[in-house]
């Protein structure tokens, strides 16, 4: 399987117009950021977003911290916490980081905060490089 980036990634393609077009900032050696307010569509229960799209941005964000740092690789093993309900329209701020890589592995771990800095959720992951 080749692996391409045509921007249609449903969080970060800017060409899928249905996904979320979220934008990544590296911090430092090891850290990536990005933000969300989440629009009354992506509710699981009334007015609480759905815990799947915060899996989805924990993925993605494990993913692009290793992808903006040349590092090729694809989730192998994703665990996931969510700690409280996110509200719908509650700014959320997700964060990852490298733990350690080697030769085919990378491991990270992610979390997202709500506006007063509480932890939403936590996630740890297993990524295997690829060749591009």
């Amino acid at each position: 399987m080749d692996y391409e980036d045509d921007h249609m990634c449903f969080v970060c393609g800017k060409q899928n117009g249905a996904g979320l077009q979220l934008e990544f900032e590296l911090i430092g050696d090891d850290r990536i950021r990005t933000e969300f307010t989440p629009p009354k569509r992506f509710q699981g229960w009334k007015d609480v977003l759905h815990g799947g799209i915060i899996a989805t941005i924990l993925d993605e964000v494990m993913v692009n911290g290793a992808y903006l740092r040349q590092i090729m690789a694809v989730t192998t093993k994703l665990q996931i916490t969510l700690r409280r309900p996110a509200a719908i329209g509650e700014r959320l701020i997700f964060y990852g980081q490298i733990l350690n890589h080697g030769a085919r592995t990378v491991n990270m771990k992610a979390w997202a905060e709500g506006e007063d800095g509480r932890v939403v959720a936590e996630a740890t992951g297993l990524l295997m490089k690829i060749r591009g």
